[in-house]
């Protein structure tokens, strides 16, 4: 077992092992190497921080919690979201920038420190990623296909006028007493659905259509632009974060001031966050709390493990941990009065009740309702320009951090492959990528988006995070995991963070996954209700990513010489023994610091 140590030169130690006939008694030589500096680094501590903030605050803080607030209570509903992130999300948080700094390697790789049978986390870590570049790119493609269309004077979904538009298009944009009726369909979700989409050419999934040219043409841009982030490390990544990270913020603060002068702005905001107390005793709200803390803040996806590692060793990720934590949380809070200001405007537009234009949930909330709204706003071109930049960046970032993931994974666990290939791996990452999203760019695309959506990340991703927690706190022990962060930031941390490392938050997760599989919602996108062969070619998609687990798991005890009754002298145990026994004995005058065992 190889222990890396910041030392001036390679020593080797002679370890004897205590007298237990499950021991050889033989001196056993404990090779210590140097720590090189041939691994990546941040340029700037900001290059770090705003990629942790790029992937964290996504698409998902615009559209999903707004929407998860006003359906759970309103103002009631942060109560049970500030418990879950205190309790389950920022602890998780806090634990995988630790873990990825200390060992400063990726997702596969880091179980070789940790604990070897739950190696199969790490490769269940990398489908669950790729799963998620095969839909989550489709839909920045489809903001950059709005945003080439806000290129005109008259926005195309201004109007009933153009080729795609049906009878029951109802424009009502400067005019009075419309009738809006159940058949009723807006200039913008006619836009979405027959112009981007062209859903009407699919009968679902048993027939999804051919791809589309268009969207194909702008995943193509989208992925160009991811390479280039990418193809050098996070020396490059770093410098593009500068831009992608801090312009969503800008546009955010001024869709706020111009959705806070819109008439009706304040029924939003009252719609918004009036609390409806009795909520809190609904089980549903409190899974719906723990579930949006948990995606926002993306623990267990293995993006954490992977930018931390870039970082010094001292550097302070208990401070970095809550800092990124708050600035997610406020901008999921903000993002909701953005929303909900331009859906009060539409209601006193409408002359109809809040909740009646605030039906829309999911990606049509942001290519259908928001629209809309900016469409009836003076000087709308200029809007839904850096409304849909806005959407870009947000996108961009989170799938920067997402393929990192992957990418670093990957070259840790085969170095002597790809470390010096990192060009053409990243390329060919890129391309797998594309190819596996052509079925989400067809006229039914939009339909696997939702499945791969549902079932590729889903469940499979809090399973995969619940065991990263067990793994962690209870097998690679909440002793030495303080310690390791004691090395690094020059104490222990409290009690808070271990009994919820090693409790509550580990509950938190069993807690989101038993709701989940007891009441599946059911599965639907528009008026399209997923047929049951669909339903299990979901929990095909699901299993394909967490069977890598067991599977491990059984390769490793077949393969490992020896009976699971033997106690086996393994160079872990007989390290555990020596740095249990000698630490506070030897004098580590010129060893900086005990990087990992």
């Amino acid at each position: 077992k190889m222990v890396k140590v910041y030392f001036s030169h390679t020593c080797t130690l002679s370890v004897q092992g205590p007298s237990n006939p499950g021991y050889n008694t033989n001196p056993v030589p404990v090779p210590v190497i140097t720590q090189t500096d041939t691994r990546d680094k941040w340029s700037k501590k900001m290059d770090f921080l705003l990629s942790v903030i790029g992937f964290a605050v996504d698409l998902g803080n615009v559209w999903r919690f707004p929407y998860i607030c006003y359906q759970n209570g309103g103002g009631a509903f942060l109560i049970p979201y500030i418990v879950m992130a205190i309790f389950g999300g920022v602890p998780l948080f806090y634990m995988e920038l630790a873990l990825g700094q200390f060992h400063r390697t990726g997702a596969i790789s880091i179980w070789k420190h940790i604990c070897p049978i739950f190696k199969g986390i790490g490769y269940a870590i990398c489908v669950i990623s790729l799963y998620v570049s095969f839909y989550y790119n489709t839909i920045i493609a489809w903001a950059l296909f709005y945003f080439y269309s806000s290129f005109a004077s008259v926005l195309p979904w201004t109007n009933c006028d153009n080729a795609w538009n049906t009878e029951n298009c109802t424009n009502y944009f400067l005019k009075d007493n419309v009738t809006w009726n159940n058949y009723s369909r807006s200039p913008a979700e006619e836009f979405y659905t027959r112009n981007v989409l062209e859903i009407h050419k699919s009968d679902g999934l048993s027939n999804v259509g051919g791809v589309r040219w268009q969207l194909m043409l702008c995943l193509f841009l989208i992925f160009t632009i991811v390479y280039f982030s990418l193809w050098k490390g996070v020396k490059t990544s770093g410098k593009v974060v500068w831009v992608t990270a801090t312009l969503p913020y800008v546009v955010l603060f001024i869709l706020l001031i111009r959705g806070a002068t819109l008439p009706g702005a304040w029924k939003g905001v009252v719609f918004y966050l009036q609390p409806k107390w009795e909520k809190l005793f609904e089980t549903s709200v409190w899974v719906d709390a723990a579930a949006q803390i948990f995606f926002s803040l993306g623990p267990g996806f293995g993006v954490l493990l992977a930018l931390s590692s870039y970082n010094p060793f001292t550097n302070n990720c208990y401070r970095d941990a809550i800092v990124t934590s708050l600035v997610n949380c406020l901008t999921s809070f903000m993002s909701g009065f953005v929303i909900f200001t331009m859906l009060g405007y539409m209601a006193e537009k409408r002359n109809v009740n809040v909740e009646d234009v605030a039906r829309d949930k999911g990606p049509s909330l942001l290519f259908i309702t928001y629209p809309e709204a900016i469409a009836n706003m003076t000087g709308s071109t200029f809007f839904a320009i850096i409304f849909f930049v806005m959407m870009i960046t947000l996108g961009l970032d989170s799938t920067f951090g997402g393929l990192e993931a992957i990418i670093t994974a990957v070259m840790d666990e085969y170095p002597e492959y790809l470390a010096h290939r990192r060009e053409l791996f990243v390329l060919g990452l890129v391309v797998v990528c594309f190819l596996g999203s052509l079925s989400t760019l067809t006229n039914g695309g939009a339909y696997v988006v939702k499945l791969l959506e549902e079932f590729g990340v889903g469940s499979s991703i809090i399973a995969v995070g619940f065991l990263e927690a067990i793994a962690v706190s209870w097998f690679y022990g909440i002793t030495r995991f303080s310690n390791d962060i004691k090395s690094m930031l020059g104490y222990y941390p409290g009690l808070f963070w271990k009994v919820c490392w090693v409790a509550i938050s580990p509950a938190f997760l069993a807690y989101i996954i038993v709701s989940s599989l007891l009441k599946p919602a059911p599965l639907q996108l528009f008026d399209y209700k997923y047929p049951d062969w669909s339903i299990t070619v979901g929990y095909i998609i699901g299993a394909s990513s967490f069977m890598w687990i067991p599977i491990y798991m059984v390769y490793k005890l077949v393969w490992t010489p020896g009976s699971l009754k033997q106690v086996r002298p393994s160079n872990a145990a007989i390290l555990n023994w020596w740095v249990t026994t000698w630490d506070s004995s030897l004098n580590l005058n010129g060893l900086n610091q005990v990087e990992s065992v």
